[in-house]
């Protein structure tokens, strides 16, 4: 990984959620990297740098500190803590050996909003044209669609009621300020 003197400033810093259906936190800092890795190479590793690449297309594995959530047939968005991204490539390229495959780190691109509360189904249909019922989306579900006028990555932990909504830096903003107001 090359090291840089660029310095990655919360985007939401400071921000609180004025709605009181659900509860809106600004997710802590974290380190992204995309995987592109042939369907084949993930079934016969089952797990690259400690994640689980096993599970099918729109899924997530893991816990909030460390998400892998298969977005497509040979992509995965992988998340970990702030800071753990050199040991993350080294544990990958370990355990992918002579395999081929792309590892690009995202961390500067993206930011994160936890929800939860009882009204964050209606709050993000507000603006997701998904169906997001226990039945459609379970726990353990992830997609890349559309909240409004942006673009998300939209995951539900298995483990936990709330839900991660991932989305560039830029939409940030506006991101954020449609989910309050949504949540009013």
């Amino acid at each position: 990984m090359v090291e840089s003197n660029i310095i990655r400033r919360p985007v939401l810093a400071g921000r609180s959620a004025l709605g009181s259906s659900i509860t809106m936190t600004v997710a802590a800092p974290a380190t992204r990297f995309i995987l592109r890795l042939d369907p084949a190479s993930a079934s016969a590793v089952g797990s690259a740098g400690g994640f689980d690449v096993s599970g099918p297309i729109n899924s997530v594995r893991g816990s909030n500190g460390k998400l892998a959530v298969r977005l497509g047939p040979n992509e995965w968005f992988l998340i970990v803590e702030d800071g753990e991204g050199a040991a993350l490539e080294a544990a990958i390229a370990a355990s992918l050996g002579d395999r081929f495959h792309a590892l690009v780190d995202v961390s500067h691109r993206n930011t994160a909003v936890l929800l939860s509360g009882e009204n964050v189904v209606d709050v993000l249909n507000a603006g997701c044209p998904i169906d997001l019922s226990d039945a459609a989306f379970a726990p353990g579900s992830a997609t890349r669609t559309i909240l409004g006028k942006s673009e998300i990555v939209l995951i539900r932990p298995a483990s936990g009621d709330g839900w991660r909504v991932e989305c560039w830096r830029s939409f940030a903003p506006y991101v954020f300020e449609f989910l309050t107001e949504a949540s009013r």
